[in-house]
């Protein structure tokens, strides 16, 4: 159990990175205003919950890799010894962005629900990242298994 919770965070973090370099890309082209862990860390932090403040890009990026590696964790335990499939991956990581961006970031008042962003181009944005998190971390994972000579049930 603690080596599944170790690769999958590890996983989780290595996810995060190739998801963030989509979310940066998204935003360079225009496309979404900001990074929405930068949102989520200042709606945390004291003050107003929409004004900037000092520290949220530094701490915006370590809760998303935080973020990252927890729910990389969660899928190395559902995963068992089952070597996951890209699509397994990627159907979990969509379903985090769902009940992020339709659930509790605006339940939060953070951002609005993904069907109704006026952001028109965040949620393609966000879906697509959470794509590549998605595929990365079965792909990750994966490996880890067998490179730490964990036989999946699909080796037995």
């Amino acid at each position: 159990m603690i080596r599944r919770l170790a690769r999958g965070a590890a996983a989780g973090a290595l996810a995060t990175l190739t998801m963030s370099a989509v979310m940066l890309a998204g935003q360079r082209a225009g496309l979404m205003p900001g990074q929405p862990p930068r949102h989520i860390v200042r709606a945390a932090l004291p003050g107003h919950r929409h004004r900037p403040k000092r520290g949220e890009r530094s701490l915006g990026a370590l809760a998303h890799l935080g973020f990252g590696a927890a729910t990389g964790a969660a899928f190395g335990v559902l995963t068992g010894n089952r070597r996951p499939t890209v699509r397994f991956g990627v159907g979990y990581a969509l379903l985090v962005w769902l009940g992020a961006y339709q659930g509790w970031v605006p339940a939060l008042n953070i951002l609005p629900p993904a069907s109704r962003d006026p952001a028109r181009g965040r949620p393609a944005v966000m879906a697509a990242a959470h794509v590549v998190y998605g595929a990365t971390l079965a792909l990750a994972v994966g490996v880890m298994r067998r490179a730490g000579g964990t036989p999946t049930k699909e080796d037995r």
